[in-house]
């Protein structure tokens, strides 16, 4: 069975973005399933990681066609050594307003029309049993909806994210008239995919009022993220956030706990170490230097993937924050898997009824306070310190061997197969 892997990130592209499909098509051979990649040339990846080609199969085809992004224009980003990374991208200025009512529903729906003509010669010269499409972009969709309509294939749409209620769309300021185009366009998709996939199970939910299948696959880890039993974890009381930190995620209280803590106890402030490796918004630089915090933080930037992990296996404590928007229950990110791996404790700032409530109570490694519990906050970080200063900061993450990406994508195979049944 041969399938078409529709995707706009793709290695050297750095980021959570790239993860999912690259760890699918790593493995979807050994399920009987032979991935065919379509990929921009050109892309401009506001990260990249050059690593990652190393895990791309090397029998894998791999189509790949020039794109022509506005935001070239737009956004100056014509110097890959000047991109601040998109933490930034949805300030509520002018660009952001063009970028929201001008381009439905992304930048990337210039390259639909030349897809679709460049991947139909394709597959009139090629037999593809199964379109996959994976979004945000979800320009992307659209090309595979297209080629669906055409050629009569079967059409899996992969929702990584919301569409309309992606959590930076309010920042873009849409007009009525691109709320609605976002809208009918969302739900095209959604009802004429022969199986829509996600995340979790909220986003289920919710595109179940418009799609006739939903199945959900999450994200998870690979094998280079096990711990090695020789790390030597942080000697300062680390609280480690390794990944993209938007405006929308920023933890104010969080912020305003360790001020309170760092006055009250002279060790502790001593001994606290914030670490933000990745790309992080510039609001939540302003936070920290407003509670006083600039001494104790470490401002790495984007790290390879590889760096990452090692940040995350030392830390003391790893910090996991979802965006306080609407809707946020079913917001899973990525960064998650991996920290289970890591066997360090996770203090999570988001929905405690939400989604990533449920998998950490399930595999014991973290707890999620509520974006305005300071006072369940500030105690849980005190007993997290306690622990540190007598040695015994620990965690047995349980139950996450089905999160593994081989497992994940044996599930994958199931659901494709299943189209043809």
């Amino acid at each position: 069975m041969k399938v078409l892997i529709i995707t706009y990130y793709w290695p050297p592209a750095g980021g959570s973005g790239v993860q999912r499909w690259l760890k699918f098509v790593k493995y979807l051979q050994e399920f009987g399933i032979e991935p065919v990649v379509y990929t921009v040339d050109n892309a401009n990846y506001p990260k990249e990681d050059a690593t990652l080609i190393n895990e791309v199969p090397d029998n894998i085809e791999i189509l790949k066609q020039p794109i022509w992004e506005p935001t070239d224009v737009l956004f100056w980003k014509k110097n890959k050594k000047q991109k601040s990374g998109i933490s930034n991208v949805s300030n509520g200025g002018v660009l952001s307003f063009i970028r929201g009512n001008f381009f439905i529903p992304d930048p990337k729906v210039f390259w639909v029309k030349p897809s679709v003509k460049y991947l139909q010669k394709y597959l009139d010269a090629n037999k593809i049993d199964t379109i996959i499409s994976t979004g945000p972009p979800h320009s992307m969709h659209l090309i595979a909806q297209k080629l669906h309509q055409k050629n009569n294939i079967k059409w899996l749409a992969d929702f990584r994210d919301p569409w309309s209620d992606l959590y930076y769309n309010k920042d873009f300021k849409q007009l009525s008239f691109a709320k609605n185009r976002n809208k009918r366009l969302e739900e095209s998709v959604l009802k004429n995919a022969n199986c829509v996939l996600t995340v979790s199970n909220s986003l289920k939910e919710e595109f179940a009022k418009k799609a006739s299948r939903i199945e959900v696959i999450t994200n998870g880890f690979d094998d280079e993220v096990l711990t090695s039993n020789t790390t030597v974890l942080d000697a300062k009381f680390s609280i480690s956030y390794i990944g993209l930190l938007p405006k929308q995620s920023n933890p104010k209280r969080l912020f305003k706990v360790l001020q309170q803590l760092c006055i009250g106890n002279s060790a502790f402030k001593n001994d606290l170490q914030l670490n933000f490796i990745g790309d992080i918004s510039d609001e939540v630089k302003e936070q920290i230097s407003h509670n006083n915090l600039l001494d104790n933080t470490n401002f790495v930037g984007y790290v390879s993937h590889d760096v990452a992990i090692n940040y995350q296996q030392k830390a003391q404590v790893l910090l996991l924050l979802i965006p306080n928007v609407e809707k946020s229950k079913g917001i899973l990110t990525g960064k998650l898997f991996e920290y289970l791996t890591a066997k360090r404790p996770i203090v999570a700032i988001g929905p405690e009824d939400g989604d990533l409530s449920e998998i950490l109570k399930e595999t014991h490694a973290g707890v999620v306070f509520d974006f305005d519990n300071e006072e369940k906050l500030s105690s849980e970080i005190e007993k997290l310190y306690h622990q540190y200063k007598i040695g015994n900061l620990d965690v047995n993450s349980k139950n996450i061997e089905k999160y593994h990406r081989k497992e994940l994508t044996k599930e994958l195979a199931l659901i494709i197969k299943s189209l043809h049944l």
